[in-house]
C-alpha cells in the first residue's frame, strides 16, 4: 500500500492506494512542517492515519505547503519513518503536486490559483521553469488574497459603488483603523485577505466585480503564464479561485490568447491518478 497526501495549514487530504487499486480516503488535521513539531506530526499520523489504515505502508508521497524536496531527515520525514518503519518517504511542494495533478506525464503550464497562486513549466518529469510567485504583498495575481487586498484597499479609500459599500457595510464590521489591524498586525493576513472571495462571488454578476476579476486574471496571465511558451501549451490551473471563477478566467485567456486545459478545484484527485498509473505498473 502507498500513501498520497495533499497539505495545507487547516487539513491533509490523504488517499491510500492499494494493491488491488481500490483507495481508501482519509482527512486530518493540517502538517505544515513549518509551524509544527515533529512530535506534533508524528501525532497526527499516529492517531487519525494510522489507527485507520495500518502500518504496512510501503511508500508515501507528501505534497504541501512547507515542504522542500529532498530535505534528507527532515522532521517530516522521521515523523514518517517512526510511525510506518521501513517506509520510503517522498515529500515536495504543493507546486509539484499541482503540476503532477494537471499534466501528469505530459508537458503543460501549471498553475495555482486558490488563497495564493503560482505557476510553473511542467515538462512531463519536473518543473523546468518557474515565475517567482512572489506572495500576496509581491505578487500572487488573481489569488483570494490579491482579490481580497484589492478590493480592501477600494473600500479604504471610498471607491466602492453605493450598492457594493451597503452589501459590505451591512455584511461585515470593519472599518479603515480595524482592517489596518488585521492586515499589519495579526497573523495570516493572506487568509484574512483571501476570506473576502466569498463576498465577490456574492456580487460576481456586478459591474465592478466583473472589472476586478477580469483586472486581477489579466494580471496573471501578462505576469506569469506569458512567462511560458503558451503558443504551444495551454494553461492548466488547480485551487478555488481559478475554479470558481473559471468563466471570467477562461474569457480573459481566450482575449490574451492563452488556451485553457484542465481546471481543478484540489489536486488530490489528480495527484491518486498520477501515482495509482506508476504504482500498478510496478506491480
Amino acid at each position: 500500500m502507498i500513501i498520497v497526501a495533499d497539505s495545507g495549514s487547516t487539513k491533509v487530504d490523504w488517499v491510500a492506494i492499494k494493491e488491488d487499486g481500490s483507495t481508501i480516503s482519509v482527512k486530518t488535521a493540517g502538517i505544515n512542517p513549518l509551524f509544527i513539531t515533529k512530535e506534533e506530526i508524528t501525532d497526527i499520523l499516529k492517531t487519525s492515519l494510522a489507527s485507520l489504515l495500518g502500518t504496512n505502508v510501503s511508500e508515501v508521497y507528501f505534497y504541501g505547503a512547507g515542504v522542500v524536496a529532498d530535505s534528507a531527515d527532515s522532521d517530516l520525514e522521521k515523523a514518517f519513518k517512526e510511525v510506518f518503519p521501513g517506509v520510503k518517504f517522498f515529500g515536495a511542494s504543493d507546486m509539484l503536486a499541482a503540476a503532477r495533478a494537471l499534466c501528469g506525464q505530459e508537458s503543460g503550464i501549471a498553475c495555482i490559483i486558490g488563497t495564493g497562486a503560482n505557476s510553473c513549466f511542467f515538462d512531463g518529469t519536473k518543473m523546468a521553469e518557474h515565475v517567482n510567485a512572489g506572495g500576496f504583498i509581491l505578487g500572487d495575481e488573481a489569488s483570494g488574497g490579491y482579490f481580497g487586498r484589492r478590493l480592501l484597499s477600494d473600500f479604504i479609500k471610498g471607491l466602492f459603488p453605493e450598492d457594493i459599500e451597503k452589501a459590505f457595510k451591512e455584511q461585515y464590521d470593519l472599518d479603515y483603523l480595524k482592517i489596518v489591524d488585521k492586515v499589519y498586525k495579526q497573523p495570516a493576513p493572506n487568509r484574512f485577505l483571501a476570506q473576502f472571495s466569498y463576498f465577490i462571488e456574492q456580487h460576481r454578476e456586478t459591474p465592478y466585480m466583473q472589472s476586478l476579476l477580469k483586472s486581477g486574471f489579466r494580471d496573471f496571465m501578462t505576469r506569469n503564464v506569458y512567462g511560458y511558451n503558451y503558443h504551444d501549451y495551454a494553461m492548466n490551473v488547480v485551487g478555488s479561485i481559478g475554479y470558481i471563477f473559471r468563466r471570467e478566467m477562461e474569457e480573459v485567456a481566450n482575449e490574451c490568447g492563452v488556451k485553457v486545459g484542465k481546471v481543478l478545484k484540489t489536486p488530490i484527485e489528480g495527484l491518486v491518478e498520477y501515482h495509482k498509473e506508476k504504482y500498478l505498473n510496478k506491480r
